[in-house]
């Protein structure tokens, strides 16, 4: 079984999919903290600007997941699972006028798993 450094859930797949009729195109940046804290941000493919500052970790159900090189470093020896839940969260991701809010779901990767991930 491929290991990756971010999954996705089949209720998230679900909601991607509602967005993407919407919106077309989407991505993901994992934020950092400021306004929003540390949440999974779901925006229009390009329209948030990422940078050197950002690390592309993979791809979820067809949308690149990106997060701030500062927070890889936090979680490099992690998996992230996107998942959602009802509730509203306090940013400008995309499914919140769904009245449901992406979140991060996580697990740390054993010693078999981190040999077998490719270098960022």
């Amino acid at each position: 079984m491929e290991v990756k450094r971010v999954d996705i859930t089949d209720k998230a797949k679900e909601v991607i999919d509602q967005l993407r009729d919407r919106h077309g195109p989407l991505m993901f940046h994992q934020s950092g903290g400021c306004c929003d804290g540390s949440t999974p941000m779901c925006f229009e493919d390009g329209e948030f600007r990422v940078g050197d500052s950002d690390v592309l970790l993979g791809e979820v159900h067809g949308c690149k997941f990106y997060i701030a090189r500062d927070q890889y470093e936090y979680w490099k020896h992690t998996q992230l699972t996107l998942d959602v839940t009802p509730g509203r969260g306090a940013s400008f991701s995309l499914e919140i006028p769904l009245g449901l809010r992406f979140l991060i779901r996580s697990k740390l990767f054993t010693q078999e798993d981190l040999e077998q991930l490719p270098t960022l």
